[in-house]
């Protein structure tokens, strides 16, 4: 097992921290970390995708989960797999993907582990139809304070309390997922633009029944009639039969482009604000006003800023070029600022040194002036934000500390070093809060610890739970301490 110190950040590059990092490769070397972690305790850490500082732990130990990456086995006739909690969500679709079966549900990134995903009980563009990542788990292996490995299934207190409780209750070593059965690697996909914020939520409300995947890109710099203008996209897995001939020699092949470095391509930021209106701009504009039906690869839909396969997702929504010139995607020699938008995965460095906070809260049906509130609020600052995404959440999930509650959410990301930013979204807080609404916990670093009850109704029993398993704090993080979890 190696070990070493390291300095540490989530997603955004804010809220960095020192800590003592362990790698081990064995459940018994992670059993022996925990049993040892030292009075600042530890917690588990995948690959650091979270944004906010869950997966930190100041001073004391965290145990990078990435070398425990196993598949053990898989039932392609029931569509179930066992493997270890630090393979990624990737590695997941590149061996199941041949067998016709896909993750349940897959969130904007796939370089998450399958621990960081139950532990965040992360949700994707499904969620009106899947649920969050912890539905779809038959059962879980826990390493708890006590160096017990112990057997957990859904409907009891200690799942609860572990899907979405980030890694408090002790150290996912593996689970057993029920898996979606799919056609193909592509995605039959359909795209249309919004006028404005209530145009969007009108289109989503009427249509989103009718598709498995759905969301929204919304411009936060638009302003007057236009606030709220957005692209929204909506998709399906595609049947094999329904390829084009070149594709259907190969209808399950998984091929995420790789960009150069970053220091190639990424200036060192901040984009200004004018620069991120021009971006939006012509993001709005370039996406058509109405496609159906275009094929895309996995990769292109779900992950665009992780490098999809052939080209940006915004080129390929404008398919062939006419009089048969080739459009930007049959011409990937060319890369502009939107491509990186879309497709790099650095995007903090857009945001300058001090990188970038990402704030996602959600709102119940019938809060929609709340959400309408906001984007104006937000809107109004002209806040440099070139990522903004909504979506309609479905039925809530069971997790204590479950982010998901049916009906709106909105994920932005913001300069961190922004002038007034915090007492900005300490507002914002409030208004969430009056709601009945929530902020995402593993995406947040600067939550005040007096708006968490009012978000999370369950929280005493979360600290119920966690006093009586651990009362020594074996598992801490820098996010625990901030909220007094």
């Amino acid at each position: 097992m190696s070990v070493d110190t390291v300095s540490l950040t989530g997603g955004g590059r804010t809220a960095p921290t020192t800590a003592l990092r362990f790698r081990p490769r064995t459940y018994e070397e992670a059993a022996a970390t925990v049993r040892g972690c030292g009075p600042r305790g530890s917690i588990a850490r995948g690959f650091g995708r979270a944004h906010g500082d869950a997966a930190q732990n100041g001073g004391g130990s965290v145990l990078d989960m990435t070398a425990l990456n196993r598949i053990r086995t898989i039932d392609a006739g029931a569509g179930l797999v066992v493997c270890d909690a630090g393979v990624s969500l990737h590695r997941l679709m590149e061996v199941l993907l041949p067998l016709g079966w896909f993750p349940p549900v897959t969130p904007a990134t796939r370089r998450i582990t399958v621990g960081g995903a139950i532990g965040s009980d992360v949700h994707g563009p499904d969620h009106h139809v899947s649920g969050s990542f912890s539905r779809h788990v038959r059962e879980l292996e826990l390493l708890t304070a006590d160096g017990e490995i112990r057997t957990v299934r859904p409907g009891t207190a200690l799942f609860d309390a572990t899907a979405g409780g980030l890694g408090l209750t002790g150290v996912i070593l593996s689970a057993t997922l029920r898996l979606h059965r799919v056609g193909s690697a592509w995605m039959s996909v359909d795209t249309e633009r919004a006028v404005d914020l209530d145009d969007l939520l009108a289109r989503l409300s009427s249509g989103d029944h009718r598709y498995r995947y759905s969301s929204a890109w919304i411009d936060l710099q638009a302003r007057g009639r236009s606030t709220g203008r957005s692209v929204l996209t909506r998709g399906e897995h595609a049947p094999a039969y329904a390829l084009p001939a070149g594709a259907r020699r190969a209808p399950f092949v998984l091929r995420p482009a790789r960009l150069p470095a970053a220091p190639v391509l990424v200036p060192a930021g901040p984009l200004g604000r004018a620069s991120v209106a021009l971006l939006n701009e012509l993001r709005y504009r370039r996406a058509p006003s109405y496609r159906i039906g275009e094929l895309q690869p996995l990769s292109t839909f779900f992950h665009p800023m992780d490098g999809p396969s052939h080209g940006s997702r915004l080129d390929r929504l404008h398919g062939p070029a006419p009089h048969g010139r080739p459009n930007r995607a049959q011409r990937p020699d060319r890369l502009d600022l939107l491509d990186l938008l879309d497709r790099f995965d650095h995007l903090d460095r857009l945001h300058g040194r001090a990188g970038y906070v990402r704030y996602q809260f959600v709102v119940g049906h019938g809060q929609e002036e709340t959400l309408r509130r906001i984007v104006r609020r937000i809107s109004g600052r002209r806040c440099a934000s070139p990522l903004a995404i909504l979506k309609r959440l479905g039925t809530g999930d069971p997790g204590w500390l479950s982010f998901p509650v049916p009906g709106w959410t909105l994920a932005l990301d913001l300069p961190a070093a922004l002038p007034g930013l915090g007492r900005f979204l300490d507002s914002l807080d409030e208004e969430v809060a009056a709601a009945g609404g929530r902020v995402c916990l593993a995406k947040d670093a600067r939550l005040r610890p007096e708006m968490l009850a009012a978000m999370y109704p369950r929280l005493d029993e979360f600290r119920s739970l966690r006093a009586e398993l651990d009362p020594n704090g074996a598992f801490r993080s820098d996010l625990s301490r901030r909220l007094s979890l």
